[in-house]
């Protein structure tokens, strides 16, 4: 009698323990199983809406889920990417961000809740974007020539609206200044690239430092006309357009943009969110995405995206002891 109730209890056990280690395994093979939020540091309207908007659709087809995209603009990108690394780090709440946020911020910034890559999980980098200039169509600037050569005539007096205080575009200008000895005024915008494009239309500014899948449609429209990017090579977008580093200033500071999510998530979560990620990116409505929109795809995971990421520090460092000089 006893060895059967010995029995009995070790079958007992026996059971339970494979039904919790069940449970365990269940839960983590379940995620998700329910909406991620997917942040966006910047607010609608520029260059990073659609991309995200992109990989948020693709994301949630990948994992049969729904992605929640919200904007949460401000801070030069530093409130929505805040957000992302204070969240739970369950994997239900991740986002875009920069390297202008992520590695040119913390270099000015010591109360952000992040500094590198340690404070946060890099997913996969998605893409690079060469910075423009822009000027309403009808103004006198045909090029970019015209446009400097009226700035070095009337310094301060050109005013240069972008997506915040020292983000990549407003890195760019400033570099300008320096490297070809000019003094353009830029504007930054709290509200990101859409503002600075709003305040171009509306006459307040005199061009505009940014990308061009927020420019796309009023270039289109007639309403705007790209005379300079910031990339050594033709960029497919705006052929016509001058480069401004063949012209002589080598001045490189395009965005990057990753997708990041809270340190310490499960390993399963981790795996699942890099595995898909690095997949979907080779679909072919991504890809064609990409090219449509003026994307150069660059798709980076992990450890080489805190590499990259430490490499813009140094280089964002150096720039600071020029921009105080």
């Amino acid at each position: 009698m006893k060895n059967a109730l010995t029995r009995g209890g070790l079958a007992l056990a026996t059971v339970a323990a494979l039904f919790a280690a069940g449970c365990g395994s269940g839960e983590e093979a379940s995620y998700p199983d329910r909406d991620i939020t997917f942040i966006v540091p910047y607010a609608t309207g520029g260059s990073t809406d659609p991309l995200s908007r992109q990989y948020s659709e693709l994301l949630g087809r990948e994992l049969d889920t729904k992605v929640v995209v919200q904007n949460k603009d401000g801070g030069s990108a530093t409130i929505g990417t805040g957000e992302v690394v204070k969240a739970k780090a369950d994997g239900y709440t991740i986002g875009l961000s920069s390297n202008s946020a992520l590695s040119y911020q913390p270099t000015i910034n010591d109360n952000l809740p992040y500094d590198s890559p340690d404070d946060y999980q890099p997913i996969v980098k998605l893409v690079d974007l060469p910075n423009v200039i822009a000027v309403q169509a009808d103004s006198p600037w045909k090029s970019f020539d015209d446009l400097l050569d009226h700035a070095k005539k009337n310094p301060g007096k050109v005013r240069v609206g972008t997506s915040g205080e020292k983000t990549a575009p407003d890195l760019t200008i400033r570099e300008l200044n320096r490297k070809a000895d000019v003094d353009f005024t830029p504007v930054p915008f709290t509200g990101g690239g859409g503002e600075a494009l709003t305040a171009l239309l509306g006459g307040r500014v005199d061009a505009v430092s940014g990308y061009g899948p927020s420019l796309k449609s009023q270039v289109d429209a007639g309403k705007l006309r790209v005379i300079g990017t910031f990339w050594p090579k033709t960029y497919k977008m705006f052929p016509e357009a001058d480069s401004i580093v063949q012209a002589g200033y080598d001045v490189q500071f395009p965005a990057a943009y990753y997708v990041i999510a809270p340190k310490g998530m499960p390993a399963n979560v981790r795996k699942t969110l890099v595995s898909t990620s690095r997949e979907l990116v080779k679909d072919p409505k991504f890809e064609q995405f990409i090219e449509d929109n003026g994307y150069l795809l660059d798709v980076q995971t992990e450890k080489a995206v805190d590499k990259e990421l430490a490499d813009y520090r140094k280089s964002f460092e150096e720039l600071n002891e020029h921009l105080d000089e």
